[in-house]
């Protein structure tokens, strides 16, 4: 039998094919090995926390309608010019650097009864945290004013409609209704013009007393002290937005008797703020519990289903 030659040169490409295929099994396991590894980071991607419901924010001076705010601003029965209606009710918007992330709008008028302040906020809450929901940042940021607000957190949540009005006479009448005491705020602070601070302060331990007026006499500064009881005390909300509560705090000074009625709710990543008051240089004529929170919380209710929509 004939013998086949030996031919060198070939052994050695077949060798290098050898090892070219080798090589590529290996490269081939090395991409596999690669793709799970990004397909684990997709993995942890997609757990992310995810963004709040809201990516922008209404106009605020344009969110309540004209007649909400007519009924809030009540005159001394007069009707208005165009131009003084105009002035009083389309409101004056804060100054804002991103009016996509903090809007805000007030609105004021001075009648011979009192000067009536209102106030409102919104907030709209990113985390920069991929482990935290911009939902869960804003409930952080919303229990933290209740908690400096002192709402009683029994567990136990006001009806979604106001409690009925406490008629003139009672117990309850300018005492009992009279909120949480009042902080340390400056005197002539709503006098010049300016509004208290919405929801995010802890009231003071002590309210601000008139002239050394005794307890019994008639023209005696009305009692900051909340009964717990009332139907107007400070205390959650439910009914609106995911989480809301009411304040209501009275305080007196050199200028005169006023209370402050606070109302924050919290819907998705958004926090509005409500503030409404009432002034009265008269320290006898101590602005009603009652009628503030309810405009105060129709208004949380109509902005509420705004936000919504």
């Amino acid at each position: 039998m004939q013998r086949k030659p030996f031919v060198p040169g070939a052994a050695l490409v077949a060798t290098a094919a050898l090892a070219a295929g080798l090589a590529g099994c290996t490269g081939g396991s090395s991409t596999g090995g690669a793709g799970d590894a990004k397909g684990g980071d997709a993995a942890s991607a997609s757990t992310a926390a995810q963004p709040g419901r809201y990516q922008t924010l209404p106009e605020a001076c344009g969110l309540p309608t004209r007649g909400t705010v007519r009924g809030m601003l009540p005159g001394d029965g007069e009707k208005p010019s165009a131009t003084e209606a105009e002035k009083t009710y389309a409101g004056q918007a804060d100054i804002t650097y991103d009016t996509d992330r903090r809007v805000g709008c007030r609105w004021k008028r001075e009648t011979g009864s009192g000067t009536r302040h209102l106030t409102l906020d919104i907030q709209r809450v990113v985390s920069y945290d991929a482990a935290v929901s911009d939902d869960d940042k804003a409930q952080e940021i919303y229990g933290n004013k209740e908690l400096a607000a002192d709402i009683p957190s029994d567990g136990s949540a006001a009806p979604s409609s106001p409690p009925p009005s406490t008629p003139k006479g009672t117990s309850s009448d300018g005492k009992t209704s009279a909120g949480k005491p009042a902080g340390a705020e400056a005197p002539d602070a709503k006098a010049s013009g300016t509004t208290a601070g919405a929801g995010g302060k802890a009231p003071g331990k002590d309210a601000p007393t008139a002239g050394g007026a005794g307890s019994g006499s008639p023209s005696a500064p009305p009692s900051a002290e909340v009964d717990p009881q009332s139907p107007t005390a400070p205390r959650l909300l439910d009914g609106l937005g995911d989480a809301a509560f009411l304040n209501d705090k009275l305080a007196t000074a050199d200028s005169g008797v006023h209370r402050d009625v606070t109302v924050v709710f919290r819907t998705s990543n958004v926090i509005v703020t409500i503030t409404y008051d009432q002034w009265s240089a008269d320290k006898t004529m101590v602005p009603e519990s009652q009628e503030l929170q309810d405009k105060a919380r129709s208004l949380a209710d109509e902005l509420s289903e705004s936000l919504s929509e």
